[in-house]
């Protein structure tokens, strides 16, 4: 009975592609994440409600509303809430393939952010931050259409 025990491991990890080794290596830790100076502090530990999640300051708010020159339209995208615990203005968005300044428009509001790839196929939808959503003053439950631009 062992010997087919052994066998069927082998033959398992061989589906796998992991090397035998790796089944029975310890976990690894995750590299640390390195902290972007500019970013807003991440919420504290047991943060609860939606003013201690979103940590930015009057200062990105007003840096986020700052008026622009023209960008180009990406297009629209339907947006839900994304990841409380990520703080400051983002947006994750299969409309680019890498990190860039922009700017979305919700309901006549605009502000500027981040655009963030999501890695998803084009019409799979985006999640904005939730900094973002409570400064266009859109609904923290719903989804949302934007309007998308690169600047």
């Amino acid at each position: 009975m062992r010997p087919i025990a052994i066998l069927s491991l082998c033959l398992l990890t061989a589906c796998s592609g992991a090397p035998l080794h790796d089944l029975f290596a310890r976990p690894r830790t995750p590299a640390p994440v390195a902290v972007d100076p500019d970013l807003p502090p991440p919420p504290p530990e047991g943060a609860a409600t939606v003013e201690e999640f979103d940590t930015t300051s009057q200062a990105d708010r007003d840096a986020a509303l700052a008026p622009v020159a023209q960008a180009a339209s990406l297009g629209f995208t339907v947006a839900t809430l994304g990841s409380p615990t990520e703080p400051g203005f983002w947006l994750r968005t299969p409309l680019v393939t890498q990190v860039a300044e922009g700017r979305v428009e919700y309901q006549g509001r605009s502000l500027n952010l981040e655009l963030r790839p999501s890695g998803g196929d084009a019409g799979s939808g985006s999640q904005l931050s939730l900094a973002a959503m409570r400064l266009l003053d859109a609904p923290l439950t719903g989804l949302i259409e934007i309007e998308v631009f690169r600047r």
